[in-house]
């Protein structure tokens, strides 16, 4: 008996599964079809606008891409969700960690998640989010041997083509080892990847952007523990873990995907390096250049690549076109100079206010000019005196 009921409840999950699976064919065929066109029948309605008001060519296009997400971890989970959202072609989801409650502090994973792997959890999120999206999940540690040549396998042939090299490598994880392993991949490929991390403390991140061969590699600065080649693991103190907030990951998140925007659809800057400081929101910005005597060999491989690619770039020479002057003969001795001499301007700008940083005052107001009457110096007369009273005592001196 119980084993006819067992067989019933297996045919019941089935048919569930069944149906669920007709609808999210249903939903991702309807998206399939769906135009670029701004309706309200398009649930992308408001990212396709983009093109209508003129800041990507064809928003459209992000369904042709391909990234690699290494790390869904609290940034790492928030990226891919935006990228989801945002309608990307595929996604590579790489991580070997498992939900705990812990994570629930994060703006992604659910309680009822704990105990699944991050990718497996991360991938069915994703997928009741947006049918329409490839998803390819690895569960295992990019830093040993063999899954590093794995790791490297999909990078290089992870397309939504399945012969060519993925578009955009994130990397989302904690900790310099794997940070390194990325760096290590992606140099030997050429690829192009974003680093981005959380500091300890939880208030203060950064992104960055690495062209291999053109900006600075990861081990072309490495942190202080990388280059005095200490354990990272020896740095852990006994029963203190970081510090972890959902607004600061949420926030560099944001700043990842933005870029990753901004560098797939080509609109705006791309930013090389940016970061940010919760304690003062401040924003620094720079951009590094590689390292010479970096200690990766591919970094400095890729360094000569690019410099002969640059080299063999046609030059192109702007000529200068001499501004012509009209009027050059000037016999009368016209010249054209200022009303307000400097000393005026120096005494017109008065008190200059505090500014911060990066901002100057544009103009001054000029001061006020002393009237008329104050002009009459004094023992002339009363300023209410006629003219022919001032005459008169004027021929009398």
């Amino acid at each position: 008996m119980s084993t006819i009921e067992e067989l019933k409840e297996r045919v019941r999950c089935l048919e569930a599964e069944l149906e669920k699976s007709k609808k999210s064919s249903v939903a991702r065929q309807k998206i399939s079809q769906m135009s670029s066109e701004v309706v309200d029948s398009n649930p992308y309605s408001r990212l396709m606008a983009l093109k209508r008001m003129g800041i990507v060519d064809n928003y459209e296009k992000i369904r042709d891409y391909t990234v690699a997400v290494v790390g869904v971890g609290g940034v790492g989970s928030v990226t891919a969700e935006m990228l989801t959202r945002c309608g990307i072609g595929k996604l590579l989801l790489f991580d070997y960690d498992k939900v705990e409650l812990a994570n629930m502090n994060r703006l992604f994973f659910q309680p009822h998640q704990s105990g699944m792997s991050k990718v497996e959890a991360a991938e069915k999120t994703l997928r009741e989010i947006n049918p329409d999206v490839e998803f390819e999940t690895h569960n295992y540690n990019i830093t040993t041997m063999d899954n590093f040549t794995h790791f490297m396998n999909r990078i290089s042939t992870g397309s939504l083509q399945g012969n060519s090299p993925v578009d955009l490598v994130l990397s989302c994880v904690d900790n310099f080892e794997a940070r390194m392993a990325i760096n290590t991949a992606c140099n030997e490929l050429g690829q192009t990847w974003i680093e981005s991390g959380v500091s300890e403390n939880a208030v203060s991140g950064h992104i960055q952007m690495i062209k291999p061969g053109e900006t600075s590699c990861f081990a072309c600065a490495p942190p202080l523990v990388v280059a005095t080649g200490t354990d990272e693991k020896t740095l852990k103190r006994e029963g203190v873990c970081a510090a972890s907030l959902p607004t600061t990951m949420g926030i560099v998140a944001g700043l990842l995907v933005q870029n990753t925007l901004k560098y797939l659809l080509q609109f705006g800057e791309v930013t090389y390096y940016l970061g940010y400081n919760a304690l003062q929101d401040f924003f620094p910005m720079m951009s590094l250049k590689p390292n010479p005597t970096c200690d990766d060999s591919f970094c400095k491989k890729q360094q000569n690549i690019y410099q002969e690619r640059l080299a063999a770039k046609p030059e192109i020479k702007v000529e200068e076109v001499a501004e012509e002057v009209t009027h050059e003969e000037n016999n009368w001795g016209i010249e054209l100079v200022s009303e307000t001499s400097e000393l005026e301007l120096k005494e017109a700008e008065g008190v200059i206010p505090d500014l911060v940083a990066g901002v100057r005052v544009a103009y001054t107001t000029p001061a006020p000019q002393p009237t008329q009457e104050a002009d009459i110096p004094s023992g002339t007369g009363d300023a209410t005196e006629s003219l022919d009273d001032l005459m008169a005592k004027m021929k009398s001196l």
